[in-house]
């Protein structure tokens, strides 16, 4: 994919997901910043990365750390090229018993955050009339039991992935969205076998996604040959969501 040179920053990229983007981004030949609110996390994938990638720990559910973190990213490369808005959270539970905490925190980092980083990076890709936003959204936003507060959060991310490719499609700047299902990262394998064993049994394809499936994903968004797409979701889920 065409993303040589180019300068990405990929939020909650200290694992999971968000790691396997950095290091695809990377793989490719692009420049990484590896965001994430785990100091440790993030210095340990940049320096794994090596040269290529820079380690920035912010903040994004701030309005003040979204900005720190692509004031930060400009100074390191120069600009940015590329926003990966990965960064996301689960807190589960039936809204009868859901508080508002639970509820509110889960909103601000899977959502209010994209919005938080995605108005920091549109000035300087707008003067540049270039642009690639790729947000993550999940097949949840179809909705489920027990994960209200999830579902709407990402729910929101495909409607402000949308607005968004309105507002900037002028200005050469495209913004999509991934929509994963069950992927093999540490919290997918902090489950009980038999838990595991029947989520599988629900994905047409019988497996589970890797980091690498929802990377590939996104790097066809971010790069050159994606020019003429703008405002879709793509759902990178084995088949789950066509029966959802």
């Amino acid at each position: 994919m065409g993303v040589q040179g180019r300068v990405a920053v990929v939020t909650g990229a200290g694992q999971g997901i968000g790691e396997g983007i950095a290091r695809a981004f990377a793989d490719a030949g692009a420049k990484v910043v590896v965001n994430d609110v785990a100091a440790d996390r993030a210095e340990a994938v940049a320096a794994d990365i090596g040269d290529a990638a820079r380690a920035i720990v912010a903040d994004i559910s701030t309005s003040e750390g979204a900005n720190e973190l692509v004031e930060a990213a400009t100074e390191a490369f120069g600009r940015v090229d590329v926003l990966v808005n990965n960064a996301g959270i689960s807190r589960p539970g039936y809204v009868a018993k859901m508080s508002d905490e639970d509820w509110e925190t889960v909103i601000k980092v899977n959502l209010t955050a994209q919005f938080f980083t995605a108005r920091a990076v549109i000035p300087q890709m707008m003067e540049r009339e270039y642009g690639r936003i790729v947000n993550i959204s999940s097949r949840a936003w179809l909705g489920g039991a027990g994960q209200a507060n999830y579902s709407a959060s990402k729910g929101g991310v495909v409607s402000l992935t949308k607005s968004l490719a309105l507002e900037l499609a002028r200005f050469g700047i495209t913004v999509n969205s991934v929509a994963p299902a069950l992927v093999d990262t540490p919290l997918f394998q902090g489950l009980k076998d038999e838990i595991k064993e029947k989520l599988v049994k629900t994905i047409p394809m019988r497996r589970v996604g890797t980091p690498a499936d929802i990377a590939n994903a996104v790097l066809f968004f971010a790069a050159d040959e994606s020019d003429y797409v703008t405002g879709q979701l793509l759902y990178v889920c084995g088949g789950r969501s066509v029966g959802s």
